[in-house]
């Protein structure tokens, strides 16, 4: 006996009664919930009362988010957008739906839109497991823009203190550069930078990505120059604000990212929790969703630790974190803060032999410490190649930039990073 398969139906207006009925008439398909908004529609979704959903296109707060919200929950979706009233902007807002159709006016277009949803479940079904996973395949790195992903532990080890500095050595190279603040719980560049702290920056962005309308105009408007080549895109001015950088919109923005500069340096958050949905209903956000998105599309992960015998020890877990969450990135650790008041009279050489023997790093960065030099940048809002040109920090961040836009052989292209080991 062939398998019924449950529709979830939205359709706003006239062709509601025209949609249904047409899906009910077919014996492979049976609408199981006619739902009136976003929110039910979503609730059935997660409820598994349905494996294909035909939804008005101009559903409220139908966008990439809500669409990756379905996917995820199993149900693959159909769009059904008015030929006379949407446009472009409608139909690149809903590019995650598996298919976007005309709404239609008469029984002979109900009955296409049929056969199309019927052909969509018999390839769904035929796709082998996990066919309606919501996973889009890792994207080709054929784009002109690398993304580099500077990320560490808690405890404060200088994260953005090494993101805002290696940005800046890149572009000091005439290497056009993008520096996104992702950190979700404390995101600080704009201050270090003197930006006013009202400039829009990623979450307009990630709301452009969510309605489908940011492009490479969009982007460049929300992310100005503040030194030559270098370009910020600042973060969340006040931490409870993270559920407006939604993971499914900030994947887009890494897409357009890519085009706009030759390397997007993004600024992380600490946490790599997974289970906060644990914590929440399922359709919420997900705090961590912005730090995850940026390590899983980086090409080069930048792990910071501190030189403290806690930092290295926090340092050292993280990398095994890291390797746990299965990135093909190269990876790049950088100890930061460097000194003999903690590590011994010979500072450099007690980090570099703890790295060896407890997580097998040979070619860690190590960032002496420069107190005074940092606090003249933070002071006068600039950054350290140019309050302090000669800083031993400063020269060490500009190894670790030399290391991220070396030329790289067809071999490191494709060779997955090993845990804490950089490679040139």
């Amino acid at each position: 006996m062939a398998t019924t398969v449950g529709v979830l139906c939205a359709v706003r207006g006239p062709a509601e009664v025209l949609v249904v009925r047409a899906l009910d008439d077919d014996a492979g398909l049976h609408v199981t919930r006619r739902c009136a908004d976003l929110a039910e529609l979503h609730a059935a979704a997660e409820a598994g009362l349905g494996r294909v959903a035909v939804v008005s296109g101009d559903l409220d707060l139908l966008d990439l988010t809500a669409v990756a919200t379905l996917r995820s929950a199993g149900v693959a979706l159909v769009a059904l957008l008015d030929p006379e009233r949407s446009s472009s902007a409608d139909r690149a807002r809903l590019a995650g739906a598996d298919l976007v159709l005309d709404l239609p006016t008469d029984g002979v277009a109900a009955r296409a839109l049929v056969e199309r949803v019927l052909a969509l479940a018999a390839e769904a079904q035929t796709a082998g497991p996990d066919p309606w996973d919501a996973t889009p395949a890792p994207a080709a790195r054929t784009e002109r823009g690398r993304v580099v992903a500077v990320w560490g532990p808690t405890g404060a080890p200088g994260r953005s203190t090494v993101a805002l500095h290696t940005a800046a050595e890149i572009a000091a190279q005439g290497v056009p550069t993008l520096l996104v603040d992702a950190d979700t719980y404390g995101g600080c560049q704009a201050q270090l930078l003197g930006v006013l702290d009202d400039a829009p920056g990623l979450a307009a962005a990630a709301r452009s990505a969510g309605q489908g309308v940011l492009d490479l105009v969009t982007l460049a408007r929300v992310a100005p120059y503040v030194a030559p080549d270098l370009r910020l895109l600042s973060g969340i001015q006040r931490p409870d604000r993270w559920p407006e950088l939604p993971g499914p919109a900030l994947d887009a923005v890494w897409v357009v990212a890519r085009s706009l500069a030759a390397v997007t340096v993004i600024d992380c958050g600490f946490s790599l929790e997974q289970d906060e949905v644990l914590s929440y209903d399922t359709r919420a956000p997900r705090r961590n969703a912005a730090t995850l998105g940026a390590l899983t599309v980086a090409d080069d992960v930048v792990v910071v630790g501190a030189a403290d015998p806690v930092g290295i020890q926090r340092l050292v877990r993280a990398l095994g974190e890291l390797a746990e969450l299965g990135t093909g990135a190269r990876r790049h650790v950088v100890v930061n803060r460097v000194r003999a008041s903690v590590a011994g009279a010979q500072p450099a050489r007690a980090v570099a032999r703890a790295l060896e023997r407890y997580a097998g790093v040979h070619d860690a960065v190590l960032v002496p410490d420069d107190q005074a030099g940092l606090d003249a940048a933070v002071l006068e809002a600039r950054t350290l190649r140019e309050i302090a040109p000669g800083s031993p920090a400063r020269r060490a961040l500009a190894e670790l930039a030399g290391r991220l836009v070396a030329p790289r052989t067809p071999a490191q292209e494709t060779a997955p990073g090993l845990p804490g080991v950089a490679r040139a």
